[in-house]
């Protein structure tokens, strides 16, 4: 059997989350951040979804998204409607998932080609 060693034709790929940290092909991320196909946002200020406010999607907006995947840490958490409703009023998706289920939705998505941009809130561990 012959393997082939497919690379993804995007800039950006996730190798992997969860609620504390996140890596973008070899960069590791310890802070909330958003990544598109072709552009990250370092810093993106979310620290809780529950506390979210439309002002907080501007920076994930000006990537241009058709769907947002919005990963909320180590369990799934919504934000409040009037986010929901500024994604949908904007005919944009929003998907909300852990952080290791928005890392593997997003790789898909990036792969189909799709202009989809993946917002990760993480938090330090503690203890």
């Amino acid at each position: 059997m012959q393997l082939n060693l497919e690379r993804p034709d995007h800039a950006y790929y996730l190798r992997g989350a969860d609620g504390h940290a996140a890596v973008v092909n070899d960069r590791a991320f310890e802070s909330s951040f958003a990544v598109a196909p072709d552009r990250i946002v370092e810093v993106w200020p979310v620290a809780d979804v529950a506390a979210m406010t439309p002002d907080d999607l501007a920076p994930l907006l000006a990537l241009e998204p058709e769907v947002i995947v919005l990963g909320s840490g180590a369990r799934q958490v919504f934000p409040p409607a009037v986010v929901m409703a500024a994604c949908l009023g904007r005919g944009i998706g929003l998907e909300v998932m852990t952080n290791a289920a928005a890392a593997r939705t997003f790789n898909v998505l990036a792969g189909e080609s799709r202009r989809v941009v993946a917002a990760f809130v993480l938090q330090p561990p503690t203890g």
